[in-house]
C-alpha cells in the first residue's frame, strides 16, 4: 500500500520539483518506508512506499522499465502477480525485483491497457510512455484504492488524496462542487466521479484513462451489474452450490495471505470477518493475529463474540477496551486524515482498530463486501416487502402513506416516506439516504442547479438487467456507490492513517461475479440474511458462536448530540460567520437540532453530516462556493 502523486504540464512548462516533493511528503503515512521522485521536464511522479512485497530497494518507485520507455507509480497489491510474472517472462534473471510493481509495469508493456483484465487485486496506478508521450492510469474493479485527478488545458495532476493536488498545483481552485455537496447532504458520501471540489474528480472503480495529445479519454473495463442471476443454481443440490462458494472464497483468502511482512485480520465476531479468519487459520502454519476493540458500555460492545471466535480458532488475539466517548479523542486525527467531508461515524472505531492492529502487523484482512454481495443489510429485505405496496394503485399507496405518516413514531414516518416515492428504486434511495423525510438543508439555489441522490439511483437502476428483485437492485446500487465511496474509503483512510494495509478478500472480482449470479433465495431466505454465506461459516465455526443479530460499529451519535457534543454542535450551528460561507439553511438546521435534542425525532445522521461539513470548511479556510453572496443574504434573512 502506498501513496502516489504526479503532474503532467500540458502548457510546455516545467515541473516544480519542490512542490512535487512537498505533495509526496503529504502522503507519508500511506508509505513510511521509502520515498521517491522522478522528473523529466514537463512530467513528474512522486511515491511513498509501505513495503509489503519485496521490502528491498529493488522495488523502489517510481520504477522505470529496462529499456527506459515506461515509468510507473503504483498503489495496491496484485495477488496473482507470480503467475503473471512467469507468463510475461519465465527467466528470473530478467527481473530486477520480486515486487508486483514490476509485474504491472511489464504487463502493460506486453498487453497494453488490456493488462488490467488479468489483474486480481486492488490498485491505482499511472504509467507514462516516454516514447509515445501517452499516460495510462487505472483503478481496481471495486474501488478499494483511491484515485483523484485534475484535468485542464494547463495540466493533468493525480494523487491518492485530494489535498496533495493543491500542493502540486497551487493554482487549483478550492471552489465547492454543488452537485457533490447535494449528494453528500442526501446520502452521506460523494459518489464518483465527483469530489467535494469542482476542479478535482475521482476516477470511478473499474475505469481506466488515457491521456495523449488529443486529450483525456476515460472508459469502463468491467461491470458486475450486467450479470443476470442464474436460476439454474436453484435446481442444484444446495451442498453443491455451497462447495462451489467454499472453493472460491478459500482461493480469494489464500491469495491475499501472500506478504513479506507481518499479517493479521480484523475480527468482529460476525459472519464475514469470522469466515475470513477461519480460512486463514486453516491454511496457516502459525496462529493468525486478530484484532478487536471493545467498549465498557455493554450495549455497544461486541468483543465477547470476537473472543469466542478467536478462542475456537486458536488465534493470537489482541483486544483494546475503550469507553465509547474515548472515540471523541480521535476527532482531531479524523478531521486531518479525512480531507473531504465524511459522514460515516464508524470511521472513528475503524481508526481505533487500525491503530491497535498497526502495533503488531503491517497487513490486515477484513470481511468488507460480504453484506453487499450476499444480502447482509436489512434494507434489502425491507425494500422487497415495500415493493408489494407498489403493486397497488398509486392513490391507494399514497392513502396508506398518509395514514402511516399520522403515527407519531419515527419508523412509521420513515415507512410513509418510502411509500411516497414515485418508484421502488427511489424508495430504496430514501431508505439508504440520510435526509429521509426532513426538508433539505441546502439553499434553493443549490437544489435548482443539481440533481438529487434519488435521481442517481433511479437512472442507474434503469440500466440493470430486467427482472431483478428490488433487493437485488439495492445490492448492485450499494456495490456501485455506497461500498466504494463510503465504506471502502473509510477503511482505506483509517488504515493508512496508521500505515496499515487493509485487504478485502470478499471483494475479489471472481467472487463478485459469482455472487451476482446467485439467486435471491440463496441470499435472503425466510428471516435469515446472507443465507448461503452463513451456512458456509457454519462449516468452520459452530453456529452457536456466530449466530446473533447484526450489530456493526455503532457509534452513539444521537446520544452524543444530546450530551457530550451538544455544546460543540450548538456553537457550530449558531455561528453566523460559518453560514455566510456555505450554501446551507441555518434556520432549518437549528430547527432540526432542536427537534433532535427534544427527542421528538432522531435526526442525528443529517445533523452529523452537517457538522462534518462545517468542520471541513473550518479546517480548509480556502474553501469557497459560487453562492457566497447568496449564502450571506439567505442566512441574514433567517
Amino acid at each position: 500500500m502506498c501513496g502516489i502523486v504526479g503532474i503532467l504540464k500540458r502548457d510546455n512548462g516545467l515541473v516544480n520539483v519542490d512542490a512535487l516533493r512537498r505533495a509526496t511528503d503529504m502522503l507519508a503515512k500511506r508509505g513510511p518506508n521509502d520515498s521517491g521522485m522522478w522528473v523529466e521536464r514537463e512530467i513528474g511522479f512522486g511515491h511513498r512506499r509501505l513495503a509489503v512485497l519485496d521490502v528491498t530497494p529493488a522495488a523502489h518507485q517510481p520504477m522505470i522499465s529496462r529499456d527506459g520507455r515506461y515509468v510507473i507509480v503504483y498503489n495496491g497489491e496484485i495477488y496473482n502477480y507470480l503467475e503473471l510474472r512467469y507468463e510475461i517472462d519465465p527467466d528470473e534473471n530478467n527481473w530486477q525485483s520480486n515486487s508486483d510493481t514490476e509485474v504491472v509495469l511489464y504487463a502493460y508493456a506486453k498487453w497494453g491497457h488490456s493488462c488490467i483484465n488479468r489483474f486480481h487485486g486492488m490498485f491505482a496506478f499511472v504509467i507514462w510512455d516516454r516514447q509515445e508521450k501517452v499516460m495510462f492510469a487505472a483503478r481496481d474493479r471495486m474501488g478499494v484504492k483511491p484515485f483523484y485527478y485534475h484535468y485542464s488545458q494547463d495540466c493533468f495532476a493525480f494523487a491518492s488524496r485530494p489535498n496533495a493536488l493543491f500542493v502540486i498545483n497551487p493554482k487549483l481552485s478550492y471552489e465547492i462542487d454543488e452537485q457533490a455537496l447535494r449528494f453528500y447532504m442526501e446520502c452521506g458520501y460523494i459518489p464518483a466521479p465527483h469530489s467535494i471540489y469542482r476542479t478535482i474528480k475521482k476516477l470511478p472503480p473499474a475505469h481506466y484513462l488515457f491521456l495523449d495529445g488529443n486529450g483525456l479519454n476515460i472508459k469502463r473495463y468491467w461491470d458486475f451489474c450486467d450479470i443476470q442471476p442464474d436460476m439454474s443454481l436453484v435446481k442444484r443440490q444446495e451442498e453443491s452450490v455451497l462447495d462451489e462458494l467454499d472453493e472460491i472464497i478459500v482461493r480469494c483468502v489464500q491469495s491475499r495471505m501472500i506478504s513479506d511482512v507481518p499479517m493479521g485480520a480484523f475480527l468482529s465476531g460476525g459472519i464475514d470477518s469470522s469466515l475470513v479468519v477461519a480460512i486463514m487459520a486453516k491454511h496457516s502454519t502459525t496462529p493468525i493475529k486478530t484484532f478487536t476493540i471493545g467498549f465498557e458500555e455493554k450495549s455497544y460492545d461486541e468483543s465477547r463474540y470476537a473472543d469466542m471466535v478467536a478462542k475456537h480458532l486458536g488465534t493470537e488475539h489482541y483486544y483494546e477496551l475503550l469507553r465509547v466517548n474515548d472515540l471523541l479523542n480521535l476527532m482531531p486525527a479524523f478531521l486531518k486524515e479525512y480531507d473531504e467531508p465524511f459522514f460515516d461515524s464508524s470511521a472513528l472505531p475503524t481508526m481505533a482498530l487500525s491503530r491497535l492492529a498497526s502495533q503488531h502487523v503491517t497487513v490486515s484482512l477484513s470481511g468488507d463486501g460480504g453484506d453487499e454481495l450476499f444480502g447482509g443489510y436489512h434494507y434489502y429485505r425491507i425494500i422487497n416487502k415495500i415493493s408489494l405496496f407498489y403493486k397497488l394503485p398509486e392513490h391507494v399507496r399514497m392513502w396508506l402513506a398518509s395514514l402511516s405518516g399520522l403515527i407519531p413514531e419515527h419508523k412509521a414516518r420513515l415507512f410513509a416516506g418510502a411509500l411516497r416515492q414515485p418508484q421502488i428504486s427511489s424508495a430504496f434511495a430514501f431508505l439508504r439516504g440520510i435526509e429521509k423525510d426532513f426538508n433539505s438543508v441546502l439553499l434553493p439555489e443549490v437544489l435548482n442547479c443539481t440533481k438529487g441522490f434519488y435521481d442517481l439511483f433511479v437512472s442507474t437502476s434503469e440500466t440493470f438487467p430486467a427482472g431483478l428483485l428490488p433487493g437485488e437492485q439495492g445490492m448492485r446500487l450499494d456495490g456501485l456507490y455506497t461500498l466504494p465511496d463510503n465504506f471502502l474509503q473509510k477503511v482505506d483512510i483509517a488504515s493508512m492513517a496508521f500505515s496499515l494495509e487493509s485487504r478485502e478478500p470478499l471483494l475479489d472480482h471472481d467472487l463478485v461475479e459469482w455472487s451476482m449470479k446467485l439467486p435471491m433465495t440463496y441470499k435472503l431466505r425466510k428471516k435469515q440474511n446472507k443465507y448461503l454465506l452463513r451456512k458456509l461459516a457454519y462449516r468452520y465455526i459452530p453456529k452457536k458462536i456466530i449466530e446473533r443479530p447484526k450489530h456493526g460499529f455503532v457509534v452513539p451519535i444521537d446520544v452524543w448530540l444530546r450530551d457530550p457534543c451538544k455544546e460543540w454542535a450548538q456553537e457550530r450551528f449558531n455561528d453566523y460567520t460559518i453560514f455566510h460561507r456555505i450554501p446551507l439553511n441555518q434556520k432549518k438546521i437549528l430547527e432540526l437540532f432542536k427537534m433532535h435534542i427534544s427527542g421528538e425525532r432522531n435526526a442525528h445522521p443529517l445533523l452529523w453530516a452537517v457538522l462534518m461539513f462545517i468542520e471541513f470548511v473550518m479546517n480548509n479556510r480556502n474553501v469557497k462556493n459560487k453562492f457566497m453572496g447568496i449564502c450571506s443574504d439567505e442566512n441574514n434573512s433567517n
